[in-house]
């Protein structure tokens, strides 16, 4: 019998804040759950990370003293966030990831993965006694809960998919990753930088992420002593992002029955207009769908000035205050 859940007290966000480690799909292993609650409010959210950074650098993370977690939490959301295996340093590590990157396929997969999520939320759905959670996913973390949404419907309330990633013809050959790498501030730099049209004023400001980047290196205790100073992440996630690219995605559309709210950037390279519009078309088993695009945004919007209007689609979409009173 695996051991019941464990409180954890060190490196929190906040002095509220309560950490959990959670019985995993994997004997001795357990999933690492960060929570805080709201002064009032009923509503539970679960938020679930994409492919190079945690639940403490996105959701969590204040930018100018606040963050997307305490806006739910003022919107009366007890908010919950995952970290996957070998992401942060609360989360148990892959041990594979100690071997050379080309001894090991891709780690950490979005298959695995959606069996962490399915035993975070039964633990979330046992502390609130109640049936469904409402997740908020980003990127890649849109595979590993479709994933999980599509096997386990009765556990979901509603979903807000964020740059998501969809299904795209071949054009060449697939993409192989090795079993994880290495990824430096520059590489980060450039990922937020890279889809915003020359001449536009940035959507980053430069001295966010710089604390953030300082927060980044954090996560992995070996960072530092890499030239250049670099984090150890997983490659799964974007081998799976890239078998989706290559037709291939890891998870069905058309098996999610809950409402799906879709939010992309006017520049998310990782998520076009296309990819957006076949991903609406795929979730036709959702019993509904949104679909919206914010101006002057990126695929980590969650993180840009305009962050703000991803808070508050989100948030209009997991209230259902969107939708129109009923006539008789």
């Amino acid at each position: 019998m695996q051991p019941g859940p464990l409180k954890v007290v060190s490196e929190k966000l906040d002095p509220r804040e309560e950490h959990f480690r959670v019985p995993s799909p994997h004997s001795g292993r357990l999933i690492f759950l960060r929570y805080l609650a709201p002064t009032e409010g009923d509503r539970v959210v679960l938020y679930v990370h994409g492919g190079t950074f945690p639940s403490a650098l996105s959701i969590a993370h204040r930018f100018d003293g606040r963050s997307w977690r305490d806006e739910l939490c003022d919107a009366g959301f007890h908010v919950w966030a995952l970290d996957f295996y070998g992401f942060g340093r609360l989360s148990d590590p892959i041990p594979e990831m100690g071997r050379s990157a080309g001894e090991t396929p891709p780690l950490g997969r979005a298959e695995e993965a959606s069996h962490q999520l399915e035993q975070a939320v039964r633990f979330i759905c046992d502390r609130h006694a109640i049936e469904r959670v409402s997740i908020i996913a980003h990127s890649w973390g849109t595979i590993a809960t479709g994933q999980f949404a599509g096997r386990c419907p009765g556990l979901v309330d509603r979903l807000v998919f964020f740059g998501p990633i969809a299904k795209r013809e071949p054009t060449g050959q697939c993409i192989r990753l090795p079993g994880w790498r290495l990824i430096s501030l520059a590489d980060q730099w450039n990922r937020f930088t890279e889809t915003v049209p020359a001449g536009e004023p940035p959507v980053l400001l430069r001295r966010h992420f710089e604390e953030w980047g300082e927060r980044y290196l954090d996560i992995d205790p070996e960072s530092r002593t890499r030239k250049p100073a670099s984090v150890k992440v997983p490659s799964g996630p974007f081998q799976d992002i890239y078998d989706g690219w290559a037709g291939e995605l890891a998870y069905d559309p058309s098996r999610v029955r809950a409402p799906v709210a879709i939010i992309r950037g006017e520049w998310d390279g990782m998520c076009t207009d296309a990819d957006a519009r076949w991903l609406f078309d795929a979730l036709g088993g959702s019993v509904m769908r949104r679909h919206v695009k914010i101006g002057r945004a990126t695929h980590l919007m969650h993180l840009e000035a305009g962050r703000f209007a991803l808070y508050r689609e989100a948030e209009t979409f997991l209230l259902d205050s969107d939708s129109p009173p009923a006539f008789d």
